[in-house]
């Protein structure tokens, strides 16, 4: 069996506080190019991956899936495509999923996809991993609360959008371990999530609706300014402050930028069509400023995981 997952987006988080009894709350985008991942049934475990992390998380997630519904431990199971670990893509949750989900097909186990994210601990702070590995697009999850964090809405990202996505050769991003004792104790002014809730309900989301990319955009910088304050003593400003240089470029470029989970991964809201443009003038300010990164098209992905049946002769 072939599982193709997107990668994630994490466009910010709402209230960390909890300030009206639910924590959290968390919006994401899915863009294409996530793990595929063959997974087969064998007689033996054997595990084909990158790196190290890759092949931890996998065993880790069988561990689970065993615990939980007998599933044992022997499969065969290689990592054909990856997404580059803790660069704010998502890849520990889309991979995960994709192990979790072809256990589950495989074995004939009859579980939502948010049963198992649970199973695998996913979902603890943001649901929005979970919910782009299901239904791609652009989700947003209604925060924890004793629960797995609820769907709170979904749209289709209009296909002449895109995302301009700048990936500096910097520190990455903190991982689960690192990030613990930063969630379990943040807090933040309840005034910020008030405007950030404000600026989705009565921005976001309408412009999704309308297709509007220019507001869609506005909206969306204006959100990730205030969702940087809630983390701005964890990472040395309201972006990250080895990343100023380039948020001025999508500042400048782009109808909306933003930094996904921890960084370093920078994206810019574009339209599709002038993707070829505007990395040439990437490329140019990383060159005039002796930075080195990857500049990538994220073309939205409307569609969440993606599985094929290989049939043996």
């Amino acid at each position: 069996m072939l599982i193709d997952t997107p990668k994630r987006l994490h466009l910010g988080i709402i209230d960390p506080s909890g300030t009206l009894g639910r924590r959290f709350g968390s919006l994401g985008a899915g863009i294409e190019g996530g793990y595929l991942l063959r997974i087969e049934e064998s007689d033996r475990q054997k595990i084909i991956a990158q790196n190290k992390e890759d092949t931890r998380d996998i065993k880790d997630a069988l561990e689970r899936m065993d615990r939980r519904f007998g599933t044992s431990f022997d499969f065969y199971i290689k990592v054909e495509r990856n997404i580059e670990r803790h660069i704010g893509l998502g890849s520990t949750t889309q991979l995960k999923l994709a192990v979790g989900l072809g256990i589950s097909k495989l074995k004939k186990i009859d579980a939502e996809i948010e049963e198992i994210s649970k199973i695998l601990e996913r979902g603890k702070n943001s649901g929005v991993s979970t919910y782009v590995f299901k239904y791609g697009g652009f989700v947003i999850d209604g925060g924890v609360r004793n629960c797995f964090p609820p769907l709170a809405f979904r749209e289709e990202i209009p296909e002449e959008w895109a995302f301009l996505l700048i990936i500096p050769k910097l520190r990455r991003g903190f991982d689960e371990v690192e990030e613990k004792p930063i969630m379990s104790s943040l807090t933040s002014k309840s005034e910020f999530a008030e405007k950030i809730s404000h600026r989705i309900l009565l921005g976001l989301i309408p412009a999704i609706k309308e297709r509007r990319i220019e507001e869609f955009g506005r909206f969306l910088s204006e959100i990730q300014v205030l969702v940087g304050k809630h983390f701005e003593k964890y990472q040395g400003g309201v972006f990250r402050d080895d990343l100023k240089i380039l948020i001025e470029f999508l500042e400048q470029k782009t109808f909306g930028f933003g930094q996904s989970s921890w960084g370093p991964t920078l994206y810019g809201l574009i339209y599709k069509k002038d993707y070829e443009n505007l990395k040439t003038l990437a490329e140019d300010w990383l060159r005039d400023y002796g930075l080195n990164a990857t500049v990538d098209l994220g073309i939205p992905r409307n569609q969440g995981v993606k599985t094929k049946t290989i049939l043996k002769n």
